[in-house]
């Protein structure tokens, strides 16, 4: 029986300590009034100065009971470290929500409590996620997202409208802990899981120290990995869109061919070209489409990366770097 007033903060990081700093000392004030046993779990992935090297201080705090740092041997990326935490959290840590968020104060402390308290008020029967109300990137940025959000809905079938984070019934983390696709992408494998969920409309904060680390390839690699969660579904919406193309070829070379045949308003050699070219199109599009499902459907056959089964291989320790009436650190 887990303990009602556990919550557990999952933050990972990497080589963002100033921020990180910022973050806790914001935590440790705002949960003043959380009525929770609060402890802080930082999934370090493989950051090039490590804590100890960093300068960072951890505490002393009033609200925040614990913290801790748990190492991986390599770099993963933030999907794969929060994929990691969640099952780390499940099988070694007493909690009975887990509270999902990123380590550069984006994410506030203000917003996390209206999570946690929406998750509370529906009896911790749903994940609740953070829904963007308004966005302070730039309007190159939200423009491109417009577009990735747009595409995503026509690949998935499903609106991608948030993003990590979120607040987690502890009684979900099992589930999580044997769902393959997490390893891509964490929301949109809760979205393919049918765990249940619902939105809530926050704030974006500004970034409490430095500049984000992710580039233009990063986003893309990031936005891929969520539509590649769906990949089942996003073969058959190809496989009917070339079909479909196959369809309306067929009918522009029967169109090309009664012009050709019963008008006189040909010109010599455009119908063999224009259907030449239809041709040409409707085989490559029913040829790429086949492909692409077939390497589908054989990749459910193929052994997959399952987090409670093979997460212990990343991690090199975890360090406690402050405990609530106690001096030192100490190592578990």
């Amino acid at each position: 029986m887990r303990n009602e007033k556990n919550l557990t903060i999952l933050i990972p990081v990497r080589d963002d300590w100033a921020a990180l700093s910022l973050l806790l000392r914001a935590l440790d004030l705002e949960f003043a009034n959380a009525e929770a046993n609060t402890s802080v779990l930082i999934i370090d992935d493989c950051s090039e100065q490590r804590f100890v090297e960093s300068g960072i201080q951890f505490g002393p705090f009033a609200n925040l009971d614990r913290i801790a740092i748990l190492e991986l041997k390599r770099n993963l990326g933030h999907q794969r470290a929060i994929a990691l935490g969640l099952t780390y959290i499940d099988a070694n840590i007493d909690t009975s929500l887990v509270l999902v968020m990123d380590g550069d104060g984006e994410d506030t402390p203000g917003e996390a409590l209206k999570l946690i308290a929406r998750c509370r008020e529906l009896g911790n029967s749903k994940i609740i996620f953070a829904r963007r109300a308004k966005r302070s990137e730039g309007p190159i940025f939200r423009a491109g997202y417009s577009i990735y959000k747009a595409l995503y809905r026509i690949l998935t079938g499903r609106n991608y409208r948030f993003g990590n984070f979120s607040a987690i019934p502890a009684k979900f983390l099992g589930r999580l802990s044997v769902i393959s696709e997490g390893w891509n992408h964490y929301a949109s494998a809760v979205m393919k899981a049918r765990v249940p969920f619902e939105e809530v409309a926050t704030e974006r904060g500004p970034r409490l120290s430095g500049k984000t680390k992710m580039n233009t390839t990063a986003l893309v690699i990031h936005g891929l990995s969520a539509i590649s969660v769906h990949s089942e579904v996003v073969g058959v919406r190809m496989l009917a869109a070339s079909l479909g193309l196959t369809v309306v070829s067929l009918f522009l070379v029967a169109i090309v061919a009664a012009v050709r045949l019963f008008t006189d308003r040909a010109v010599p050699g455009w119908a063999t070209y224009v259907t030449a070219f239809l041709v040409v199109i409707m085989l490559q599009s029913v040829t790429l489409s086949f492909f692409f499902s077939f390497i589908v459907l054989s990749g459910r056959e193929n052994a997959t990366f399952l987090p409670e089964r093979d997460h212990h291989y990343f991690i090199a320790g975890e360090t406690v770097v402050f405990e609530r009436g106690q001096a030192g650190a100490s190592n578990a």
